[in-house]
């Protein structure tokens, strides 16, 4: 069983990889809405909780670390690709909810935007528009492309022939 899951975490993880790097668009100081690449992270922690969640979610971060690193200071580093991504996979603990996929995709999604406003607030508040503030930068800068993902996610989950498809997936993946 161990095999099996560390196969479908793997499999998810390469999904959010790929689509992390098809932006629908990015943001100058960094972000971008991608192809659902939250959503498979989220997938791991529905599938098997929030341990397995949180690890892909680490696995991710690092993936992306290694492959388009940005980053100004260390403890930046471990909130924006550590925590941060890890955050995606406390969606595992509505696995087993009723609406548990799109449950625990919000609660992951706002822990992940958490740590993007912490990092932005600390890390970037220089580049706050005039007039702005450091933290209500970071909190629009941050939620105008998380948020954005989120919202296509969210309704690409409630299409009922997606729920049906990640439900039969879910089925295999957990047997």
């Amino acid at each position: 069983m161990r095999l099996n899951k560390i196969t479908f975490c793997s499999i998810l993880i390469s999904l959010a990889t790929a689509g992390s790097f098809i932006p629908l668009f990015s943001l100058p100081f960094g972000g971008s809405v991608t192809m659902f690449s939250m959503l498979f992270i989220c997938l791991t922690g529905f599938f098997y909780g929030a341990k397995f969640g949180m690890a892909s979610g680490l696995a991710f971060g690092l993936i992306k670390l290694v492959l388009k690193p940005s980053f100004v200071h260390p403890v930046q580093l471990i909130i924006d690709y550590i925590l941060s991504f890890s955050a995606l996979g406390v969606s595992g603990f509505f696995k087993d909810a009723k609406n548990g996929l799109v449950k625990g995709y919000i609660v992951g999604v706002l822990g992940r935007y958490l740590f993007s406003v912490l990092s932005g607030f600390i890390f970037f508040g220089q580049y706050a528009w005039d007039g702005w503030g450091a933290l209500p930068y970071s909190i629009v800068y941050n939620g105008s492309y998380i948020f954005c993902e989120a919202i296509l996610s969210v309704i690409l989950i409630k299409l009922p022939i997606f729920n049906k498809t990640i439900e039969k997936i879910k089925k295999t993946a957990t047997k």
